[in-house]
């Protein structure tokens, strides 16, 4: 793949930095931001020493404070430092809200796709159908967290998928992008403790996400998706997400892993799971097909 623009052409009126600065520059953003809020949030008892948020506060605010922040120093380095247009980092095309719903419904049906493939290697053990339909809080909190998730989701997909892609590729060309920004994000979700399963399966999700935004051309879709993903995991079966517990009563079933971490994803959730690696695998596959058959068209 040639150097190109992935979504819009316009060109920067103002300073790009050179294409090797980009992913620190990118994680600089985010130590600025979610980093120093998160560790404001403990201070204040919303977040525990560990980084996990304390109650649906402490959720909603872990979501929402950070990564708004961050998404406002995406826009401003934009905006004022580069000076190009929004569209360039991929907030471009027609039919946006429908293309984030259907982007929702994808990775609603892509976490299900996966807690399905555990369930059926007999890694889970269901219990009661639907609880929070029992829960009045429970209920209103799992109601919550869809905007909660659509701003944490939304922003990580403009930074990586949206500026940190689109300002590699201009330099270096898009396979070097889709490398370095997914590297970069799998760092900015690395912890030791964590199984090096559940490490690849962040890398292949960012190149998942990478290519469907260069497929489509935008990344309002793959906002969608992230958002979704986040949201089903988090609230659908009681099962972590990214390591973190939601502490919310399951919206569909509860789910009791069993067995070997690598099936049931162990304390990270379904993300360190095979099954997993397997979907995420499948659908690169497929959107790089999809690519390079249009490509080809052309």
């Amino acid at each position: 793949m040639s150097l190109r623009a992935i979504y819009a052409t316009d060109s920067a009126k103002g300073w790009q930095p050179w294409g090797a600065f980009v992913p620190f520059l990118g994680i600089a953003f985010v130590a600025m931001t979610v980093a120093s809020l998160t560790a404001a949030l403990q201070h204040i008892r919303l977040v525990d020493a560990s980084e996990n948020p304390v109650g649906l506060l402490g959720f909603a605010a872990f979501l929402l404070l950070p990564f708004a922040a961050l998404g406002l120093v995406v826009f401003t380095w934009v905006s004022i430092v580069e000076r190009r247009p929004l569209a360039t980092i991929g907030l471009i095309g027609s039919h946006r809200t429908r293309t984030f719903l259907l982007g929702h419904l994808t990775g609603v049906a892509m976490v299900t796709a996966i807690v399905a493939g555990i369930w059926a290697a007999g890694c889970l053990t269901a219990g009661a159908v639907g609880p929070a339909f029992r829960s009045p809080a429970g209920l209103s909190g799992i109601a919550i967290l869809p905007a909660c998730f659509a701003v944490q989701s939304s922003v990580e997909e403009i930074l990586f998928r949206g500026w940190m892609l689109s300002a590699i590729a201009t330099k270096f060309g898009v396979i070097i992008a889709v490398v370095v920004s997914s590297l970069a994000f799998t760092l900015m979700h690395f912890d030791p403790a964590t199984s090096r399963l559940f490490v690849v399966n962040v890398f292949l999700f960012a190149v998942f996400a990478c290519y469907w935004s260069i497929t489509t051309g935008n990344i309002w879709g793959v906002m969608g998706w992230h958002a979704g993903w986040n949201w089903l995991m988090a609230t659908g079966f009681e099962l972590r997400v990214t390591g973190l517990d939601a502490h919310m009563p399951a919206l569909i079933v509860k789910l009791v892993p069993r067995g070997p971490d690598y099936l049931t994803g162990g304390t990270q959730g379904p993300e360190g799971s095979i099954m997993c690696s397997l979907v995420l695998t499948g659908t690169i596959i497929f959107l790089f097909c999809a690519q390079d058959g249009e490509a080809d068209a052309r």
